[in-house]
């Protein structure tokens, strides 16, 4: 385990997601592209998702769905914004909740970036905040917002840990997804500005992973 992410897994109470809601109230999802389940479900109409998700939710008693760390998924391969160069393996942990749910800032940090990623399969609205831990910079992703989430945001703002930072947006801008939060944690940023890949090939899986930590260190569900 990195300095980094011995750090992060000593943080307590950091959380991403509404914080009325306890982490009983999660259940995990899994969409791996072995779960044999998911041939039943056309994961690529969002509307159609969305509403296995709410089934998914109500059969578990369950408010929030999440998962997806190292993940491959089935979900990208006929998406021309992967399926180019072979990506499908995800590397941040998504959170699926309908949108409008508020998303909180995981630590302290100041806003590095923002972006509308526009496109089928891409972030839609985005946050990238920058953190720092003995002088070096990370930094944590939110992807999949409402648009209004960077309508008046600016960089350099502060934002303390479990501050509310956007609400998460519906498929008209989220990149054609069921509503859900795609959180990721990014070492070496490089150059990116509100942007940073969050689906890797497997000829690129171990740097990715080496940079982009599990999230679920800091968050503990």
């Amino acid at each position: 385990m990195s300095k980094l992410e011995n750090y992060l897994f000593q943080i307590e109470n950091a959380k991403v997601i509404d914080n009325s809601i306890p982490y009983s109230k999660y259940v995990a999802l899994d969409l791996a592209a072995s779960n044999t389940k998911l041939s039943e479900i056309d994961m690529e109409n969002a509307f159609i998702f969305e509403d296995f998700i709410e089934k998914y939710l109500l059969e578990n008693d369950a408010k929030v769905a999440f998962g997806g760390y190292n993940e491959v998924r089935s979900l990208y391969n006929k998406n021309s914004h992967f399926n180019a160069e072979n990506r499908n393996i995800h590397l941040g942990i998504d959170f699926w909740i309908k949108a409008g749910t508020p998303v909180l800032a995981a630590l302290d940090g100041i806003v590095h970036s923002f972006e509308f990623n526009a496109g089928l399969g891409n972030y839609g609205p985005t946050i990238i905040l920058e953190h720092i831990f003995e002088n070096q910079k990370f930094h944590t992703l939110y992807g999949h917002l409402a648009e209004e989430s960077i309508e008046n945001i600016e960089i350099g703002t502060l934002f303390k840990k479990g501050q509310r930072l956007a609400i998460l947006g519906d498929s008209s801008v989220n990149g054609g997804y069921a509503p859900h939060l795609h959180f990721q944690i990014i070492k070496n940023i490089e150059d990116k500005f509100g942007d940073y890949a969050g689906v890797c090939s497997t000829k690129n899986l171990d740097y990715y992973l080496e940079n982009c930590p599990d999230p679920n260190l800091l968050l503990k569900i």
